[in-house]
């Protein structure tokens, strides 16, 4: 298996990042490492609108592994079978995400670069491969989600003084709310006088949470 690129996005640690990928709009850019900068090799990639990408769970690594695991979207409390899950924690390291393809650049020194939004993966992550999505054979609406069709994603009420908001891009205002909305939180961890924090697009963001209202105290500039 060769990594043939890696991928920024806003967030730099696991903390914070959407439990799935098309939940929020966040933005990503995947650059190719200098073997595969060959434009030939993304033509017609271009007329597809979203793509699959396999990836490298490289921060949860482990030499053994364990046939159970313990769903967030559980609690923390219950255990399933690691293949009924997507833990990062398997056999293998792999993650699969699908996401939307919004255009592809072309740079003079990196080559072809593919600019997505929908990513749930961490600044830095290896890639492995890309393939296109094709709606006519990938897309299953009657499919049935196991555990996963008796939960609700659950959804906060985001206050935040706009002076705070002031300090995140323009452009990725929305997507740092819908993050919040989302409850970034374990499922498991439900302390109302805890102090969250994360970081995203070179910002910490700090907040709390008390029954279903999600207050951001602080919003920090990265040095």
């Amino acid at each position: 298996m060769k990594k043939i690129a890696y991928i920024k996005t806003d967030f730099p640690t696991k903390f914070g990042l959407p439990r799935q990928s098309g939940l929020v709009n966040t933005c990503g850019k995947i650059i190719f490492t200098p073997e595969y900068r060959k434009k030939e090799a993304f033509r017609g990639l271009e007329d597809f609108s979203h793509i699959w990408v396999l990836w490298e769970f490289s921060e949860s690594k482990r030499q053994d592994w364990s046939p159970t695991v313990r769903p967030p979207l559980l609690g923390g409390n219950k255990r399933m079978g690691v293949f009924a899950t997507r833990s990062p924690f398997r056999p293998n390291p792999i993650g699969l995400s699908c996401v939307k393809l919004e255009k592809i650049e072309y740079d003079e020194k990196l080559g072809p670069i593919l600019c997505i939004s929908g990513a749930d993966i961490m600044d830095g992550t290896p890639i492995y491969d890309i393939k296109p999505y094709l709606a006519y054979t990938d897309s299953h609406p009657d499919a049935k989600g196991g555990f996963t069709e008796t939960l609700r994603e659950r959804r906060l009420e985001v206050v935040i003084a706009d002076d705070m908001l002031q300090k995140i891009d323009p452009e990725k205002r929305t997507q740092l709310i819908e993050v919040l909305a989302g409850d970034p939180r374990p499922s498991y961890i439900g302390d109302g006088e805890r102090v969250y924090g994360f970081l995203f697009a070179e910002s910490e963001i700090k907040f709390t949470v008390s029954e279903n209202v999600l207050t951001v105290t602080e919003i920090n500039r990265e040095p």
